[in-house]
């Protein structure tokens, strides 16, 4: 895999989209191609063209690329997130959450229940639609801020995820069609607060996204953008999470049960989706959950895909 991205780096106080490769990033500017990230993904086929035009000629315009100061590479207008769509992370929480478990599986032994998780799966995975929700922009943080845990939230846990950045507007595209629509893949941390996705009050209306996803900090983003063509198998990439140096997910999205192609169908059935729109793909095993414990002050994430780069986000408490 490539190790060619496109990042947003602060240069003379101003936020610059570059193109990355090593240790040096080329500002995009400097070889004349105009506008920020957001502008550059909607014209990302000329955007595509020119950086590929770009040759060694270029790069003496280059900067030393320190990672750790990366931004996010831009706000996105629509964040779009798939839920439960990891095999082995949902079969640990329908094992271990009462209220993921399907009627009938009461006197149940752990054979049995494992058996039956694996064929509800099995059967999601070949017919299912998505399980899609919204994450809200003001959500989105870059690649080595601040985690802000909220007073209110008892149990913040963290979600690495695959991200999917949009490169062309598609309305009713087929999942034969769908990875045209793409422009590159990112690392996203959808940070959710664990308790208060299902309401305490019992109600019937279902799991809260807003309350559980939305929060300030919620979604750490970035520090590349890889395009698809950089990336030959977008199912054979590893995530990893740690949490002050102890890892927690160690997993393959070959796991990914419902494809980035189906998901692009699916919500093209519901939405416009537009260049900048980001989608969350899914979580893999290894949350906080899984193992009883969340995040507290004071703690440190990383995390990072294959060729995508790496994070690091420290959490406070909120004051």
């Amino acid at each position: 895999m490539s190790n060619l991205g496109l990042a947003t780096l602060s240069l003379d106080g101003k936020a610059q989209p570059a193109l990355v490769r090593g240790d040096r990033a080329l500002p995009l500017f400097s070889a004349g191609i105009e506008g920020d990230m957001l502008s550059l993904l909607g014209r990302w086929e000329e955007t595509a063209q020119a950086i590929a035009r770009l040759g060694d000629i270029a790069w003496p315009d280059s900067v030393a690329f320190d990672p750790r100061k990366a931004l996010a590479p831009y706000i996105p207008r629509q964040i779009f997130c798939t839920g439960a769509n990891y095999r082995k992370h949902v079969i640990g929480l329908m094992m271990g959450d009462p209220s993921m478990q399907t009627a009938g599986q009461d006197g149940m032994s752990p054979e049995e229940l494992r058996a039956n998780a694996e064929k509800i799966m099995d059967d999601r995975a070949a017919h299912a639609t998505p399980f899609c929700f919204i994450k809200l922009p003001s959500s989105v943080i870059g690649p080595n801020d601040t985690v802000i845990l909220p007073r209110n939230v008892q149990k913040p846990d963290w979600e690495l995820e695959l991200g999917v950045v949009i490169g062309k507007r598609c309305r009713h595209v087929g999942s034969e069609q769908a990875m045209d629509h793409v422009a590159g893949f990112a690392i996203v941390n959808d940070v959710t607060a664990r308790e208060l996705i299902f309401r305490r009050d019992g109600s019937a209306i279902g799991p809260d996204w807003l309350a559980g996803k939305s929060f300030p900090t919620f979604l750490p983003f970035g520090p590349l953008i890889v395009p698809r063509d950089r990336v030959p198998d977008p199912y054979a990439l590893n995530i990893r999470l740690s949490v002050n140096g102890t890892l927690y997910q160690d997993e393959s999205t070959s796991d990914m049960m419902i494809g980035i192609a189906r998901q692009i169908a699916f919500l093209s059935e519901l939405v416009v989706l537009e260049p900048g729109d980001l989608l969350c793909t899914g979580s893999p095993y290894g949350n906080g959950s899984a193992f009883g414990i969340h995040l507290k002050a004071g703690d440190v994430m990383e995390g990072s895909i294959t060729g995508l780069g790496l994070q690091r986000n420290p959490c406070v408490a909120e004051v």
